[in-house]
């Protein structure tokens, strides 16, 4: 069927849009034919203007009593042309049971490509998600998606220790990067990814999906008011039992090490966001079951300590080897617990709260918001930063800075020695462009 042709010029508008920011079309071209965000090769959202403007939700008039809390908004997704496109670099339990279920609930983003080892099974997923045959690719053609207009930011699911190679081969590729974490295996192979980004001109992000979701929010907001008085111990601990001795993640080479890296961090990071600071000293020790096969490599449980500027001091524990568990608290000096039990989990967070007021004490674990989908939020947070040219809420350097501080926890653990981290007087300092509500 041929095209109309106010399509044919949405095509080509697409085209040329993603063309300049891969470098295909010359600089003096694209300035002498458009300027503002089309030069730097990002896409233009819909004009708020635009009577057609499927981002204002449509309103209906309210059933309930003004007493009531308020309904949501309607969704308001984004037409899909003007969405930015997702290639999806492996095609494992993750990105099966979280990524791509994820990209249809989003408003800004879309799946358009596969990268997978195992054609029948991306064939199989991309009738799934009606994602074009020609747009399957392998690890060995991978660099040919430079050529693919479809494709605006890639999103790296492979062993941490592959993490490097696909971001710097995405970069040269002029795609934009959202990589899983750990961001890698060591702090100098962070920077090479951070470096070949800012030489490909493209945005890095690490997707810390804790960063994004409402709970989480919540108690950042408390901690950071101090609601229930300063934070003075943070309580963190993930655990889990793992099983395979042969998985990849209980592989030195390609894991980089155990429960910390993959479940550990996750309480490191999560107490930098809550508090904006960075630690100043690291205590930590390591732990593996004698003779228990699963950790012939790898270390099985972690405890560590991180003293923070302000006097502040998280206590964190992570274990490959014990039931599921998975909580935070935070321990206030004027009357109020607060944290997330079954935290750092795709779902079911739920937000716990004790405290005094006026001599009493109250016990609650209010709902902050409807449940929402963590990857869902992460990814078009990432699109709303290539839409407007925006650093990520959390770029290459949020993911360097905690591989430098697992270093650290591993040489304090090794000499049983605290370890003096290097001072940083900014808040967030390594956190880029906050995350707007609408995301």
């Amino acid at each position: 069927m041929e095209l109309t042709q106010a399509a044919e010029t949405e095509q080509s508008r697409r085209k040329f849009i993603k063309n300049t920011g891969t470098g295909i079309i010359a600089a003096t071209v694209i300035g002498s034919i458009v300027s503002g965000p089309e030069a730097h090769g990002q896409k233009l959202p819909v004009s708020s203007n635009d009577p057609m403007d499927e981002t204002k939700p449509v309103t209906f008039t309210p059933i309930e009593h003004p007493t009531e809390n308020p309904k949501p908004a309607v969704p308001s997704p984004m037409r899909p042309s003007k969405r930015i496109g997702y290639a999806i670099v492996g095609l494992g339990r993750l990105s099966l049971n979280q990524i791509l279920p994820a990209l249809v609930k989003c408003k800004k983003s879309i799946p358009v490509a596969l990268v997978s080892g195992d054609k029948e099974k991306a064939k199989k997923v991309a009738i799934q998600y009606g994602i074009n045959e020609k747009n399957i690719y392998n690890y060995q053609n991978f660099d040919d998606i430079k050529n693919n207009p479809d494709i605006d930011v890639v999103y790296i699911v492979l062993p941490n220790s592959m993490h490097e190679e696909f971001t710097i081969r995405t970069a040269k590729a002029g795609k934009h990067v959202l990589c899983e974490k750990p961001m890698a295996t060591s702090s100098a192979s962070a920077q090479r990814m951070i470096d070949a980004c800012k030489k490909a001109n493209v945005k890095l992000m690490i997707a810390y999906r804790i960063q994004y979701e409402p709970n989480n929010k919540k108690v950042k907001e408390w901690v950071r008011s101090q609601k229930f008085g300063k934070a003075r111990i943070i309580n963190s601990f993930n655990g889990q039992n793992s099983g395979d001795p042969n998985h990849w993640r209980l592989k030195k080479a390609l894991a980089g090490g155990g429960s910390l890296p993959d479940i550990g961090l996750y309480c490191l990071n999560t107490t930098r966001y809550l508090l904006g600071e960075e630690p100043e000293t690291i205590i930590a020790t390591t732990y593996s079951t004698p003779g228990d096969e699963r950790f012939k490599e790898v270390e099985e449980s972690v405890m560590f300590q991180m003293i923070f500027p302000s006097g502040t001091i998280s206590t964190n524990t992570c274990s490959y080897g014990i039931h599921t568990s998975r909580y935070y608290k935070c321990h206030a000096d004027k009357g109020g617990t607060f944290g997330v039990m079954n935290a750092y989990a795709y779902g079911g967070l739920q937000l716990e709260e004790s405290h005094v007021e006026d001599k009493m004490e109250y016990k609650s674990m209010p709902s902050t918001d409807s449940e929402k989908d963590q990857f869902a939020l992460e990814m078009d947070h990432m699109s709303d930063c290539v839409l407007n040219n925006k650093i990520p809420y959390t770029p290459g350097e949020e993911g360097l800075q905690d591989q430098k501080i697992m270093e650290a926890i591993y040489e304090a653990a090794r000499t049983n020695k605290p370890v003096k981290m290097p001072k940083v007087d900014k808040l967030d300092a390594f956190r880029g462009s906050e995350p707007t509500p609408s995301e």
